[in-house]
Formats: C-alpha cells, structure tokens, sequence
C-alpha cells in the first residue's frame, strides 16, 4: 500500500483494493469478451448488434478505469494486466467458434450476470468492511451492469 491520507484503516483499504483487483481483472476478461463477440457476429441484424456489441464494450472498459482508479485511491496499486486478468477473472471463458447473433446474445449475457452478480455480492463485503464508498462505486457499476444485461436480453425472443 501506498502512503496516503486517507481515513480509512489500512487493513479496510487493502482488503477493498484485494476486492477490486479481482473484479478488475474479471472486467478485463469480460472487455475482451464483449469484443470478441463485436469482431465475431454474424447474421440478420449483424451491423446493429455488431455496433451494439461495441456499445457494451466502451461502458466495460469505463467499469474497468472506474474500479483501477478507485484501488489507487485507497492506496493501493491496481493489477491491470491482461496476464493478471487470465490468471484472477472469474469468468467462464468465452466460447470460440461461434458466429450466429443469439449464441453470442446468450453468451454476453451469461458474462454480465456473472459479473453483475459478483459485484453484488462484493457491495454487501466493502459495506460490512466500512469501505461505504467503494460499495457506493460497486453500487454504480452494478445498475451499470443491469441495465446493459437488460439490453442484451432485449434481443431474445420471449416465450
């Protein structure tokens, strides 16, 4: 941990920044999920969801900074590296050959409830922590992830 002047205990900011290096490396993972699925598309609809896929990707990566950036604030040093990401994220990996639009509809969702739901349960950790503020950012993130999770869901037929 870095010298800072920041109020909250040590061991509260290093258990958060622990906490946010794990979802920043499944971020990462899921970044590169959603543009796998941006470069891979293919079908009726294929330019819309294509665009659409790229959308996801850009609030992703911001999700990512937002996470990074609240670890250096805490003091601490956030492991952003596609070699940290491999080896930490959570994620399922991402499955290679397909093409059609509602397999990658259902695998770019399956990623964002993943991820939604880890964050969740990571704003019920920094809450009972004291570390309020990285849940309130979690918080953020977390209707971030609803939102986008209900766009993607949006392109499935219901039955």
């Amino acid at each position: 941990m870095h010298p800072t002047h920041n109020t909250l205990p040590e061991r509260v900011r290093a258990g958060s920044v622990e906490m946010l290096n794990l979802h920043l490396a499944a971020a990462i993972d899921l970044h590169a999920q959603v543009k796998q699925a941006h470069w891979n598309v293919r079908g009726p609809g294929f330019l819309a969801v294509h665009q659409f896929f790229d959308t996801i990707s850009t609030a992703v990566e911001d999700w990512s900074d937002k996470i990074a950036e609240r670890a250096g604030a805490l003091g601490g040093v956030a492991h952003g590296t596609l070699q940290v990401a491999v080896a930490r994220s959570y994620l399922i990996p991402y499955p290679h050959g397909i093409a059609e639009v509602p397999a990658h509809i259902f695998a770019v969702a399956g990623s964002l409830a993943a991820f939604g739901q880890a964050i969740r349960n990571a704003i019920g950790e920094t809450t009972n922590r004291g570390d309020v503020d990285t849940a309130d950012l979690l918080t953020e993130i977390s209707r971030a992830v609803d939102l986008q999770l209900w766009f993607v869901e949006s392109h499935t037929a219901l039955a």
